[in-house]
């Protein structure tokens, strides 16, 4: 197959001093029109080469009310719990050595859940979500092949068993701008990519141009904020961009928010995709699985977390 110039020549050419994030309509993201399905993976392209980040707007079969409950009757009322009762559940009571395992992407027999009694329904609420997210994600795929002029299947095998993680964050009103503290520092996330649900109306992501710019992405209506990780970067020599953001919830209001962080079979071979690579060009990243680059990463932030707890 031949080597797509335009896709080297729109990574060289590319500009990440953008001033807002792109919007784009997902509403026919099943469609089976040919031209449609290349006209939304244009812009998707466009939005992956030039800004790191998208919004992914009006997704069908996922009401914009689903996340939206999921906050209002389910995390509030867990964040509102006892600090002892919050800690019975902490996340370093299900992580063992840096060691996971996913099955049908979810983190099998690692899960904590708090007790039916003190938050009823959260985790029947929870895994309804959940699960529907995950079929947006994988969604999402297809169209990341043909954005990057290969078959939409090429993703079909390395996506059996997707790493999919995702938390529920709660984030106190931050009373000093200062980077890192109650929110979260600069940082860039390390899947393929990460689809974010931000709780209206609180503003607190921030995405970094290349002139050192902090671009607002505030929550919107029907909408998802997509960004995409170092996983995905990797397999395109930088061809996509995994662009620095952070959060900081500067408002006086409780913020809350939804990420999930989503990557492939963890045997999956992270070798650079042909199509990202001009006559002659070597990649950057040596060959590593999926799997021990995700592991190196999660030990890191966990090691961290451990250090700072």
């Amino acid at each position: 197959m031949p080597l797509p110039q335009f896709l080297v020549s729109k990574a060289s050419v590319a500009s990440s001093s953008f001033d807002a994030i792109p919007v784009i309509d997902f509403s026919n993201l099943y469609s089976t029109d040919s031209a449609e399905r290349r006209a939304l993976a244009d812009k998707i392209l466009d939005a992956c080469v030039n800004v790191g980040f998208f919004y992914l707007k009006d997704p069908p079969g996922l009401p914009a009310s689903l996340p939206y409950d999921i906050i209002e009757k389910h995390a509030k009322r867990f964040f509102a719990l006892p600090q002892a009762e919050k800690d019975a559940i902490d996340i370093h009571k299900s992580w063992e050595d840096g060691k996971y395992e996913s099955d049908a992407g979810e983190m099998a027999g690692t899960n904590v859940w708090p007790n039916e009694n003190m938050v009823p329904g959260f985790r029947e609420g929870i895994l309804e979500y959940y699960h529907a997210v995950v079929q947006l994600g994988l969604a999402l795929f297809p169209l990341f092949a043909l954005a990057l002029d290969l078959p939409e299947n090429f993703f079909d095998d390395k996506t059996t068993r997707p790493a999919a993680i995702m938390r529920i964050l709660h984030y106190p009103p931050q009373p000093e701008p200062v980077d890192g503290i109650l929110g979260i520092g600069r940082h860039t996330d390390y899947e393929c990519f990460t689809l974010l649900y931000q709780h209206p109306p609180v503003r607190a992501l921030q995405v970094q141009n290349t002139d050192g710019v902090w671009i607002d992405a505030d929550p919107m209506d029907g909408a998802f904020v997509v960004n995409i990780g170092d996983q995905l970067a990797r397999w395109t020599n930088d061809v996509f961009k995994s662009t620095p953001h952070r959060a900081r919830n500067l408002s006086g209001q409780e913020r809350y928010s939804m990420p999930l962080f989503f990557g492939t079979d963890y045997d999956v071979l992270l070798e650079t995709i042909p199509t990202c690579l001009a006559p002659g060009e070597k990649p950057k990243y040596p060959i590593v699985t999926a799997g021990e680059y995700v592991k190196s990463r999660l030990a890191e932030t966990y090691q961290h977390s451990r250090t700072d707890s």
